[in-house]
This record gives structure tokens, sequence and C-alpha cells, in this order.
């Protein structure tokens, strides 16, 4: 990991780093895409074999094996799982459930103008991907993370893609209610759902995290597919004046073992907390070869000449997870997936449990957006009702700005339309 100041001998070594930083997601799909458009374009033409083809060659699916997890290996894993563990799924898709009720969008109408009605409804999607990572770890948290919030939604098609499922995995599918699990990933997975094959629907909207390829591929896609959001590999930025550096090295470390593109930061204007926090960081990282060969790769730490210039920074990263001292720093925070709050709030409490949802925006898309949200899996659909003295009252305003824009039609259905309705 770095150590580097933003200001002295080390400050044009700190600006190319951040700069660094901040291409990071367009420079690491870039790398991949030519392959990923490959596959996707492989899949799209040959559908139902291609798909086999790329699960058994990446995924070790064999040659025979069927895509699709059934409804009884499903139960089959719930039933072997511990109850312990069983409990745990259970209060973390409990919290997860209650916070998407709480974010739903409200439907509502108004009358801002006598005669004229507005408002909005909300729809569910019809059907959603999720896209649950299997490579390194098992990810049962993601899928409640995903399917949670799309069942809140109301979401009748649920389609589960994930390579090499666990028995933790297929636990939580059972929990959650899944009936359509396919064992495979990739850019594979997201074409198949993107694009559908003989045997598998296309979807409306794909969602969750996952690697360079994923993540590629999620983008290319979106134009003919929603997505929800760039979601990997996994980005952390801590920005501490106070904090533990025991408890800062460790959020670090835990993000890094995610995978070895994960970028890892501390903001500080601190140089002793910047120093104390490097050596923990070297001690834990010892024995975990992943997230160790991460944050040599990526980690770094920035020590600012004021606060102001750490905050600032902080903003223009946009991090996927942020850490800070107290709730009073959330008065400077802008962009930023999720926010963990004080020296007791580890992220990894946001990745199991806590409700707010783990599926959050990367690559500086914390600019734009949150996390994956019940949002994600409804349409707000406005709606607008007028009476005749309704339309009297507005339609002669609406009719200038027609003309001066030139649309005389536009124009023309408001007169025809004021004028009383001739019935035979």
């Amino acid at each position: 990991m770095k150590l580097v100041k933003t200001y002295g001998r080390t400050r044009d070594t700190a600006a190319a780093l951040m700069a660094e930083l901040e291409q990071r997601g367009a420079v690491s799909t870039a790398s991949v895409e030519k392959v990923v458009r490959g596959i996707l374009a492989d899949v799209r033409k040959n559908g139902d074999k291609a798909v086999a083809r790329y699960a058994q060659q990446f995924d070790n699916l064999a040659p025979k094996a069927s895509l699709l997890v059934t409804e009884e290996e499903m139960q089959a894993a719930w039933e072997a799982t511990s109850p312990e563990l069983r409990e745990a799924m259970q209060t973390a898709q409990d919290n997860i459930r209650a916070f998407a009720e709480a974010q739903k969008p409200r439907e509502w109408t108004n009358t801002f103008t006598e005669g004229v009605k507005t408002g909005q409804i909300v729809r569910p999607l019809g059907s959603v991907g999720c896209y649950v990572p299997g490579g390194r770890y098992p990810l049962p948290s993601t899928l409640l993370m995903t399917t949670t919030p799309a069942r809140v939604a109301g979401v009748e098609r649920i389609v589960v893609c994930s390579p090499k499922p666990a028995q933790e995995t297929l636990a939580a599918a059972h929990l959650a209610g899944v009936t359509e699990f396919y064992r495979i990933g990739g850019a594979q997975a997201i074409a198949m759902m993107a694009y559908g094959t003989s045997t598998v629907a296309r979807v409306d909207k794909i969602v969750g995290p996952g690697n360079l390829f994923v993540t590629a591929a999620k983008s290319i896609v979106s134009t003919e597919t929603g997505i929800d959001m760039p979601a990997g590999p996994t980005e952390i930025v801590v920005t501490s004046e106070t904090g533990d550096p025991a408890g800062i090295a460790a959020d670090l470390v835990a993000q890094a073992e995610h995978d070895p593109e994960t970028m890892a930061v501390l903001f500080t204007s601190n140089e002793a907390l910047g120093r104390a926090v490097l050596a923990e960081v070297k001690l834990q990282s010892r024995s975990n070869k992943l997230a160790k060969q991460s944050l040599t790769a990526r980690g770094a730490i920035f020590v600012t000449q004021s606060v102001t210039e750490a905050q600032e920074l902080t903003n223009r990263l946009a991090p996927e997870h942020l850490s800070v001292d107290s709730a009073r720093d959330l008065e400077w925070v802008e962009n930023a997936g999720s926010v963990f709050v004080g020296p007791y709030a580890p992220q990894s409490m946001g990745d199991y449990i806590s409700g707010p949802n783990h599926v959050l925006p990367t690559g500086r898309n914390g600019r734009v957006r949150g996390g994956l949200s019940v949002a994600d899996f409804v349409k707000v659909i406005t709606v607008q009702e007028y009476t005749r003295k309704g339309l009297a009252t507005l339609g002669p305003k609406a009719i200038l700005l027609a003309e001066a824009e030139g649309l005389k039609g536009h124009a023309e259905s408001i007169r025809i339309k004021m004028k009383p309705i001739r019935r035979k």
C-alpha cells in the first residue's frame, strides 16, 4: 500500500495516482471489452449451444449437466444448512425487506391547478435477472440483496444466474422463493438474460455485482436491456482524522479480499494516523493473499494538506463504500454509494445484514446514483387528467409555448380539445 502526500515532494505522485484512480473503471473494462463482445455476439447468434459451451469452458459444468437448478435442489440445500446460518439468513432477509419497503415509491395525486389532476402510479417490472457472483467465494448475501427488493416491488419473474453455486447460495435461493436459477456466470450469463435463447426468455433488467467481464457485459447490453449500474470491482474509501488505525485497516483488508482489482484508499490530513494505518494493513494482510495482492497493486493512503482537501478528494472519487468518523461528516458527503458512520460500523455489516443494499455503484458512478433499491424494480408512471375548465385555464398558455416552438400540430390539438364535444 502506498503512502503519498498531496503536497511537498510527493505532490505530483499523488496527483498522478488520483488521476489513475479516477479512470480505473473505464480503463479496467476496456481491457476485457473485446473478449466480452465476442461472447455476447456468440450467445446472441447461437443461443443455448453457446451458453452450454461457455458454461463447460468457464464454469466447469459437466457436458450433459443441466444449467437449470431445480427447486428440489434448492430445498435440499436449505435443509442441509445449519439452523444457525438459516437464522442469520432469515434475519438478513428481514432487514433487507424492511429497508426496501421503506424505500418503495408511493402513488399520489394532486390538484395544483383547478380542473387539472396530476400524479403518479407505481408498477413493477415484468422480469429481472439477478447476477450472483460465485467465483472465489459463495455469495448468498448477494442473492438476498438482489431478489428481496425485487419481491417487495412485485416483480413476477425473477431469474438468478450464478456460476458453480455453493450450498449456501442455493439455500438462500430457497429462502428467497427463487424458481428460475441457472448455474452459469460471466459475460455469457449476462448475454443469456439480455438476449434470451430458445429455452430462456430474456429479462427486462439485469442487476447485481460482478467482475470486469460481468461489468463490461452489462454496460454493452444496456442499450437493449435495462441494467442497474456498473457494480464492480469493489471500492472502499475511508476518510478519517481520528479513527482507530486497527479498525480502519480491518475495513481496508476486508474489502480488498473481494477482488485483485479492488480499490482501497484512506484520505487523512493526520500523517501519524496514515502511517499507523499503513503498519496495521501490512500486519493484518500478511496471511490474506488476495487482500495483500490487491492492496499492493491498488491500495493508497493520501496524506492531505487539510481536512477540506481530504473531503474534496473523497467526493471526486465518489466511492462505492465510504467510512467516516461521525454523523457530522455527512454534511460534506456528496458522492458515495453507501456511508458507514463511526468506529462501530464495519463495512462488512453492510455487506450482510444491516438492510441497505450492498450492490453499489463503482467507477465513480456514485456521482449520479446510490445503491440498488426497490426503485430499481419499479416504473414510476406519471398521470395527467383534465376537466374542460382545467384545459381552458392552461390550454392557451400551452398553445403559446407550442407556437413559439413552431409546432402547429401541437397547438391545434389543444384548440380542438378546448371546443365543446359534439356528440351524435
